[in-house]
């Protein structure tokens, strides 16, 4: 363009401002809308003077880019970091023109849309966009992560669980607190439910949007009544505990204040920690032991039952404001009624905690603890085949005139007020929002224990442990107590002259799942000589009776084995280990263990 010659009329007048002056019109008018420029550039405003035309032409903002005649100097510098901005300058180049304007040569440019701070986007994509592609952009940023499966999300974690997988279908799982559950359970522990925060009791809780929560807490309560033939005027449970060791320490918080008596059955005679535990240098193991004062009471070590005269003098003369009965390795079964004797003697609380036979009193194949017990607590894992979880049952209502004195009911009180205080202990004393998920869970595994489908399986459990203990017995070996009444059994390792540590570890690298127990020897001493077995979870995976006889064939050859490998190597865990992994008799009972736990199904899996 060439600006050298005098405008027409009626058409374009182009205005010129130098540095901070006036723009002044070719018509000889002054106009102040120009504003100040600073480095002694020079700016334009082009205006239509054209009084016919209908719609006036819109102002072009121009930029002035070069001055070649006053700001030499300026290109000069431009060129000299060419190399830096080359790439930026071709694509200016593109919207640059050159001009002369009274004799000045001079480059303008046309703004971009990008270079504008008012423009509402970035690119013309983006312009055309509309709020629905914005909406699927962002759900679909949002699926990305959110809806991957395990094994496209996490290939490492995922590699392991499939390991995992496959060593519980190729190998026997005899440890008496593990079950396999059924892929509802599977399904809901893995579910949405995890997302919800549902701190509080149902209708009373800290957050919204609990309705639907509220209705699946309150229907696995009805089901665990039901499941074990409670009447809620009578009975109330709370199903939101972690596990059986924070059920037993909320009774304890609710009940007693610090430094409390509490008694329970001896750890090594067959009792849990959670019931007070102290090791042999007095160092204390559980909450139940740091916060109260704990005293345990013993089997007899000459025939493995509980001695109940000796606990009975214990109680009268210890005086804990809790007592309790249950365990986690005592194979026989247990004199409530006695208990009741005894505790009402000094006015304690009697607590059961029947976490390793729940799903055996539910079915009725062991005796009931709630005809005598104030409270109940179990696991929901073991027998129950649950969840893993906790959960306390306590009475409430009126008591009976017998028991109108107990613990921290007051002075002459004719009602159980447990209730409040255990629900107030697990929350918001002990822990904080229930997992929902978990109870969703134990609704589904309370709702199959009703069935009678659960008692035939709960028979059979009985059937398999009668039959393994008969098998072990037949073979010259023995047994705690000579036998068992529930699912478990204990084996003395003694007579054959291995600890329980070492035969547990020739089992494992043989795919054979169990845990060693400390034993009373004859002279009332403790040895590392015993193994605890169980049978739910083979029976739930379809084993009967012949099935567990096999078992106990493997489990004689790894007590060969383990015999072997110890006068070879010695006792000593180190080159005792040394010695296992050379044994060619490990692979194979190993490959017959595989080959035998792999005819069964695994629950859950089609596999």
């Amino acid at each position: 363009m060439d600006f050298t010659q005098s405008p027409p009329s009626k058409s374009l007048s182009l205005g010129f401002l130098s540095h901070s002056s006036v723009v002044t019109a070719p018509n000889g008018s002054k106009n102040d809308r120009g504003s100040k420029i600073v480095d002694d550039s020079i700016s334009f405003q082009i205006d239509s003077t054209i009084e016919e035309m209908a719609h006036p032409l819109s102002s072009i903002p121009l930029q002035l880019m070069d001055q070649q005649t006053e700001d030499h100097h300026n290109c000069q510098e431009e060129n000299s970091n060419k190399e830096k901005r080359e790439s930026e300058k071709v694509e200016e180049e593109k919207d640059v023109e050159e001009f002369r304007f009274w004799g000045h040569s001079m480059c303008l440019k046309r703004k971009r849309d990008c270079d504008s701070a008012s423009s509402t986007s970035s690119s013309p994509a983006k312009s055309l966009r509309g709020p629905s592609d914005e909406l699927e952009l962002r759900r679909n940023a949002v699926r990305a992560w959110g809806n991957q499966s395990l094994r496209v999300a996490d290939s490492d974690v995922f590699e392991i669980m499939e390991k995992e997988k496959m060593r519980q279908y190729r190998g026997i799982e005899l440890i008496a607190s593990e079950n396999f559950v059924c892929k509802a359970v599977m399904e809901a522990l893995g579910s949405h439910l995890t997302n919800k925060y549902s701190e509080g009791m149902p209708r009373s809780r800290y957050y919204g949007g609990n309705q639907y929560i509220d209705e699946i807490e309150i229907l696995c309560c009805e089901r665990a009544l039901t499941a074990f033939g409670l009447d809620s005027e009578s009975w109330g449970v709370n199903v939101q505990p972690y596990s059986c060791t924070s059920a037993n320490f909320a009774v304890y918080t609710g009940l007693l204040l610090p430094g409390d008596r509490i008694m329970g059955l001896d750890t090594p005679s067959g009792g849990n920690t959670s019931h007070g535990c102290y090791l042999p240098n007095g160092r204390k193991v559980s909450g139940a032991s740091i916060f109260f004062e704990s005293l345990s009471y013993k089997v007899n070590p000459q025939t493995g039952y509980i001695d109940y005269d000796k606990l009975e003098e214990k109680v009268v003369d210890f005086r804990p404001k809790i007592l309790i009965c249950g365990g986690s390795s005592y194979p026989r079964e247990w004199d409530y009624a006695r208990f009741r004797q005894i505790a009402d003697k000094c006015g304690a609380v009697l607590l059961c905690d029947m976490a390793q036979i729940s799903g055996l009193i539910a079915a009725k194949e062991c005796i009931s603890p709630f005809e005598f017990c104030d409270i109940v607590t179990s696991t929901t894992h073991k027998s129950l085949r649950g969840p893993r979880g906790g959960i306390i049952f306590y009475r409430k209502g009126p008591k009976p005139r017998k028991r109108g004195m107990l613990l921290n009911q007051g002075e002459g009180s004719d009602r159980y007020d447990f209730e409040e205080k255990i629900n107030f202990a697990v929350f918001p004393a002990l822990q904080g929002g229930p997992h929902n998920n978990h109870i969703a869970a134990l609704a589904i595994a309370l709702k199959q224990v009703a069935t009678p489908e659960y008692k035939a399986y709960m028979q059979q459990v009985k059937k398999n442990a009668q039959a393994l203990a008969s098998a072990i017995l037949r073979r010259n070996c023995r047994l705690v107590t000579g036998g068992t009444d529930n699912h478990l059994l204990l084996w003395d390792l003694r007579n054959l002259g291995l600890t329980g540590k070492n035969f547990e570890k020739v089992c494992e690298m043989c795919h054979i799942t169990l845990n060693k127990v400390t034993i009373f020897d004859d002279n009332g001493n403790l040895t590392p000589g015993g193994v605890r077995i169980g049978t739910p979870a083979m029976t739930s995976r379809g084993c009967l009776e012949a099935d567990f006889e096999m078992m106990a064939d493997f489990l004689l050859r790894a007590v060969q084995i383990a015999s072997s490998v110890q006068r070879e190597h010695g006792k000593v865990p180190k080159s005792f280990l040394k010695g296992l992994e050379s044994s060619k008799e490990i692979v194979e009972l190993r490959t017959r263990v595989e080959s035998f736990a792999s005819r069964f199904a695994l629950p859950g899996f089609d596999i």
